[in-house]
């Protein structure tokens, strides 16, 4: 037997008791514009089931409307949204395929498609589809760099030309500081002149970097590693 569906006029009144669901909270699932919130616990078993199954989190755009809510967002009439049982996710973090496989395994039926605002719209049914799906990505997300290669924090390269930045910032850093002192009142000017020569000694670590970012490049492309 399937528990009772209950309303709470605001999602804090929601008692701990009552919420199972561990990867959302009433916040995700209420009224976005009245705070109100339909508790259907057959719908938010399918939303978790389909979180466990893609094992990356949902991030729910819309769950909940209340009937004045869904009339100021131009939802359908008979939106299912108003009976708590549909979920519009953002695709931002998902294959758009590999989801919509995974929500119909759970028990999903009604699909709706929204590629330009990047979110899927699923629920309970009746089965029905509508919309243009998402075109089709031939790599779904990057994939990880070979352990051959190169880690870039270990990177010679990286490193010589990190620390020609450093330096180069330094001493432009020393330049600004010079024309801020030079206007400081009488008791700093005597450390102006020291500023000329922490300003070349940071240019010279500036060369140094430079120098030996060239040189690990080189010593690379000898060794084949590119």
């Amino acid at each position: 037997m399937s528990d009772p569906i209950r309303t709470f006029r605001h999602f804090r009144e929601v008692p701990d008791s009552l919420w199972r669901w561990k990867n959302f909270s009433p916040a995700e699932i209420a009224c976005r514009g009245t705070g109100q919130l339909k508790l259907h616990p057959d719908a938010l078993d399918k939303l978790q089931a389909l979180r466990d199954r893609l094992g990356k989190p949902l991030i729910v755009r819309s769950a909940y409307r209340s009937r004045q809510h869904n009339r100021n967002v131009g939802g359908a009439p008979r939106s299912k949204h108003m009976d708590g049982t549909a979920f519009d996710i953002a695709m931002s973090n998902h294959d758009p395929a590999a989801f919509e496989s995974a929500a119909r395994e759970v028990g999903f039926l009604g699909f709706g498609f929204y590629p330009r605002s990047g979110f899927i719209h699923i629920d309970l049914g009746p089965a029905r589809q509508w919309g243009e799906r998402f075109p089709a990505r031939a790599v779904p997300f990057a994939a990880e760099t070979p352990p051959a290669r190169e880690a870039l924090a270990e990177s010679r390269t990286l490193k010589g030309t990190g620390a020609a930045g450093v330096a180069t910032v330094g001493a432009a850093g020393v330049e600004v500081a010079q024309e801020v002192l030079a206007e400081a009142q009488d008791a700093v000017l005597p450390l102006v002149p020291h500023l000329d020569t922490v300003r070349w000694l940071f240019i010279v670590l500036a060369l140094g970097g430079i120098a030996v970012a060239v040189w690990a490049r080189v010593d690379d492309w000898r060794k084949g590693l590119r």
